[in-house]
C-alpha cells in the first residue's frame, strides 16, 4: 500500500533521515516509535509531501508520489493528523469538521461521516457549536482526529496523539484507533508512548537518529530486550 524505499531527507539543517526503509500494507496498523529527534515527525511529512526527500522512494499503491503536491496526495487518501492537534481555535467542533471534508463532493456520505465522527466522540456532539479554542486539550485531540477521519482516508497518519493527554484520554484515543482500523482504515502511528503504541500495532518500527534499527511484529517488539530497556524504562 505504502512503501517507502531507502529515504534519506535533509530537514533545518540536519540529515534527519537516513535510509528509511518502511512497510504499511493495507489493513494494518504500524507504529513508529522513538525518542525526540529520532525521525518520526518527518517521516510523516516526508510521506505528506511537507518536506521533500533528497533521495529514495515513497509509493502509494506502486506509484512514486515523493514529488507531489500535499494536496493531490490528501486526494488520494493519505492524511496526517499533526502532532499538536492543530484545530482552528475560533472555528466551531461541526465548522473544524467542515474543514475536513473540504474537497469532498458527495454531500450526503460527508454527512454519514460527520454523524459517524459524533457516534465515535459523543463529547464532540455535546460541543457541536463550541469554539475549538475553548475545548480541553483531550477534546481538541478528538476534534483532529475527527477532522481527519472526515477526509475519509484510505491511510491514517497519526502523530503522537496521546501527548500531554490524561491517562484515560490516552486509552480512549487508542481504543478509537483500534476502532478505526476494524472499520477497513489503514493506521500509521508516531508514538512516544511505546508500550501503548506497540500494543495495538500489527507491525513496528524503531527509529533512532534518522535510522531504523528495529523492525517486527508489535507485540514481539514489545518483548524484546532492547526496546524494554530504551522506551519502556525497564532494566
Amino acid at each position: 500500500m505504502l512503501k517507502l524505499e531507502d529515504v534519506s531527507v535533509f530537514y533545518d539543517g540536519i540529515h534527519a533521515l537516513q535510509g528509511v526503509s518502511i512497510d504499511v500494507p493495507e489493513g494494518k496498523i504500524v507504529s513508529l516509535i522513538g525518542a525526540n529527534g529520532a525521525g518520526k515527525s518527518t517521516t510523516l511529512k516526508s510521506i505528506v509531501g511537507l518536506v521533500r526527500p533528497a533521495s529514495g522512494s515513497i509509493s502509494w499503491h506502486g506509484r512514486e508520489i515523493s514529488a507531489a503536491q500535499t494536496k493531490d496526495i490528501v486526494r488520494r487518501g493519505i492524511v496526517l493528523v499533526p502532532e499538536g492537534r492543530r484545530v482552528f481555535p475560533n472555528l466551531t467542533v461541526e465548522e473544524n469538521l467542515a474543514l475536513g471534508a473540504y474537497s469532498r463532493t458527495d454531500r450526503s456520505e460527508v454527512k454519514k461521516d460527520r454523524e459517524m465522527v459524533y457516534d465515535l466522540f459523543p463529547r464532540l456532539r455535546e460541543r457541536i457549536n463550541q469554539s475549538a479554542g475553548t475545548l480541553s486539550g483531550g477534546e481538541q485531540q478528538m476534534l483532529a482526529v475527527g477532522r481527519g477521519l472526515m477526509t475519509r482516508p484510505e491511510l491514517f497518519m497519526l502523530d503522537e496523539p496521546s501527548l500531554g493527554l490524561a491517562p484515560l484520554i490516552v486509552k480512549m484515543i487508542f481504543e478509537i484507533i483500534r476502532e478505526i482500523n476494524r472499520k477497513g482504515t489503514t493506521v500509521l502511528l508516531v508514538e512516544q508512548n511505546a508500550h501503548a503504541a506497540l500494543e495495538v500495532a500489527d507491525m513496528g518500527y524503531v527509529l533512532e537518529t534518522g535510522s531504523i534499527i528495529l523492525q517486527g511484529v508489535g507485540k514481539e517488539l514489545l518483548a524484546d530486550d532492547r526496546v524494554r530497556k530504551a522506551y519502556l524504562g525497564e532494566i
